[in-house]
């Protein structure tokens, strides 16, 4: 029936028009096969999308972002460029491709998965960086919305999921090795939408009958190419063309995966591929020289030990302890970040250590040595027990450090931010102590503020740029936090005035800028 009122027909137009829900909002956005910002662009239409009958830029954003950049799950689309990147030898560079869809694909609940697959870099004069050796790609995962772990992705089955309306970070690092040639290194990442293995299963015979059929038809192209039909041209000829169909059926799709020693296993076709795929250029200029393997400005993280106790249910001192130690520590290792492991005493007293060891094992030789460790925590074992076998122990231990060439890099870190003079007094006691029998001990103290109750200045904060003065000459590392120091370089200027290098060789760091 049609009215002749015409705001009754404009509610009547308005409710024939399907109005695409707000992203973000309600499972909205993308999960309904709506372009970001609506249906805008979108020529699709509403249909099942077949993503091998697709460019995969029509289904989804790729864009490049620095590794500095912390992708959020929101982040917005930008345009895609070509990747340029410098590297020394012996240097890893890294930047991030993100991902976002446009619509889904998918009709498992994700938007879609794709499908990424990294090239070789090659240089002209044949030099090539090969992935899964010197080029890794990882998934960004988010913590609690911010973009924290990296997730390795197999380069044999390199498929990630996108989820309706965000945005999807990868990692990707190329390491130069030490005697790589120097020059241009080119090649390309391509990033292809692809079906799911519920929808591209969806329309073949059950795994069990297609192996079946695949056994039947091949025990019958046995028969038919062993027997001797010499005798008759005319059976040559059918056998022949027999074994041709034959031949035929055996490479259908549907057996595809039967195959053995079939690398490609699910994937889409590579001339499929090809045609679909966005594709990021990436160049590396690797430059003629190499970085040294020792760091020149070290870096060190700190690891609780009763964090990795309690996350992998370790005893403390067994077999596993002492194995996930070497694993946290070899990893960190491989980025040039020197490690300790730490417990804590009472009020913030600390056994910090680097190697698990003793001094007297071989590994701690192995741990110190490593020409990538640019320093190395020393434990002082009286933190947690004050009895004078500690007390040897801890002069053993020193004892057998000092005579090797990596002495030069050990240090003690015996308290985490003071507060008060009776705790820096406890610091200046145990730096009388050690200087004792090792006057060039290394004194690393951790602090954000000056010491309370003392005469220093009006305020503990004030008290701040004095902190050099009070523990002079009980420490040489003074590890101050950023957030204090801001974009206060007064306050820099004052801390470095304090620290009178000329009474002896003395460091200044920075914590917490993470």
């Amino acid at each position: 029936m049609e009215s002749s009122d015409p705001s009754s027909a404009a509610v009547s137009k308005t409710q024939e028009i399907s109005v695409p829900p707000v992203e973000g909002v309600a499972g909205g956005g993308t999960s309904y096969g709506w372009v970001d910002g609506g249906l805008q662009g979108s020529h699709l239409g509403s249909s099942v999308i077949d993503p091998t009958k697709v460019h995969s830029a029509d289904l989804l954003h790729v864009w490049s972002m620095p590794s500095t950049a912390n992708v959020s799950q929101q982040e917005a689309p930008r345009p895609l460029e070509h990747v340029n990147l410098l590297a020394a030898r012996n240097e890893r560079e890294s930047f991030q491709i993100a991902l976002r869809p446009k619509v889904s694909w998918a009709s498992s609940g994700i938007a879609g998965p794709v499908q990424i697959q990294c090239t070789d870099l090659c240089s002209s004069s044949g030099g090539r960086l090969v992935v899964g050796q010197s080029i890794t790609l990882r998934r960004v995962v988010p913590i609690l919305g911010v973009p924290d772990a990296l997730v390795p992705i197999d380069p044999s089955s390199p498929q990630i999921n996108l989820l309706p309306g965000e945005t999807t970070a990868v990692w990707v690092s190329l390491n130069v090795p030490c005697g790589q040639e120097p020059g241009l290194y080119e090649g390309e990442i391509c990033i292809t939408a692809v079906r799911t293995d519920s929808d591209s299963k969806a329309d073949s015979l059950p795994k069990s009958e297609r192996y079946q059929l695949y056994k039947e038809l091949k025990t019958c192209l046995g028969i038919t190419e062993s027997r001797d039909h010499s005798s008759s041209e005319e059976m040559i000829l059918r056998l022949s063309s027999t074994s041709t169909t034959l031949r035929r059926m055996l490479v259908l799709p549907a057996f595809q995966d039967c195959h053995e020693n079939n690398g490609l296993g699910d994937m889409m076709d590579e001339d499929v591929m090809n045609n679909v795929a966005v594709r990021v250029k990436l160049s590396l200029t690797v430059w003629d020289f190499t970085l040294p393997l020792t760091p020149s400005l070290p870096a060190v993280f700190g690891i609780s030990e009763t964090v990795i106790e309690d996350r992998f249910c370790l005893e403390h001192g067994t077999k596993g302890w002492y194995d996930a130690l070497d694993h946290h520590f070899r990893w960190l290792l491989q980025y040039r970040i020197s490690p300790f492991f730490c417990r804590w005493g009472d009020s913030m007293r600390i056994l910090a250590y680097t190697c698990p060891w003793p001094a007297d094992h071989p590994k701690a030789n192995e741990y110190y040595s490593d020409p990538r460790l640019a320093a190395y925590a020393v434990p002082y074992a009286p933190i947690l027990s004050c009895t004078d076998a500690a007390k040897n122990s801890l002069r053993r231990e020193v004892e057998i450090l000092k005579t090797e060439a990596h002495w030069s890099k050990a240090y003690f870190y015996l308290w985490d931010e003071p507060l008060n003079m009776e705790q820096y007094e406890v610091i200046r006691n145990i730096s009388n102590e050690l200087r004792t029998y090792t006057p060039d001990v290394r004194i690393l103290t951790t602090y954000y503020a000056g010491p309370s109750g003392s005469e220093l200045a009006p305020s503990t904060f004030e008290a701040f740029a004095k902190v050099p003065n009070v523990l002079r000459p009980h420490t040489q590392i003074f590890c101050t936090s950023e957030w204090v120091l801001g974009t206060r370089e007064d306050l820099v200027k004052d801390i470095i005035a304090e620290l009178r290098p000329d009474l002896g060789v003395v460091d200044i760091c920075l914590y917490g800028a993470f």
